[in-house]
């Protein structure tokens, strides 16, 4: 299948990839289907691109590689979705990111509204977590001591 992009023009992905979010994202009415795309020359950044909207594209990242003592209770997320429990070794986690003003210093993650996928069913659902001790605007990169 065919999609257009606007970061990355046309671009052929496999229907089978596509990731359903039947309660969408806040912010973002409408948009349900998304795939990742991870580019080699933005690793370890991936792309959550919307299928259906050429112009929504999120940076997304694995939180384990900047806060590798980041816990999350997956348990609301599997239950709101119907998952089975057995299910939550197919569970991946990622944050979305901003990346303000291109300034990689500056670069946030938003720690307090992790995406959950369901890699066996192609489901995914973004938390919010209530009572965190996570920021929405978490530096990913620690600033080099003098």
């Amino acid at each position: 299948m065919k999609i257009e992009t606007s970061q990355f023009g046309t671009i052929q992905i496999l229907e089978e990839k596509i990731i359903t979010m039947p309660a969408g994202i806040p912010g973002f009415p409408g948009r349900k289907r998304f795939i990742i795309l991870e580019r080699e020359e933005t690793r370890p950044f991936c792309w959550y691109q919307c299928v259906d909207d050429p112009d929504l594209a999120l940076v997304i990242m694995n939180p384990y590689l900047f806060k590798p003592d980041y816990s999350v209770d997956l348990k609301p997320a599997v239950r709101e979705m119907s998952w089975k429990a057995e299910e939550e070794n197919s569970l991946k986690l990622y944050v979305v990111l901003n990346a303000s003003d291109g300034v990689p210093e500056k670069i946030t993650a938003n720690l307090i509204g992790p995406l959950v996928i369901n890699t066996q069913r192609h489901e995914a659902i973004q938390m919010v977590i209530h009572d965190s001790p996570y920021s929405h605007r978490y530096p990913i990169l620690k600033p080099l001591s003098p």
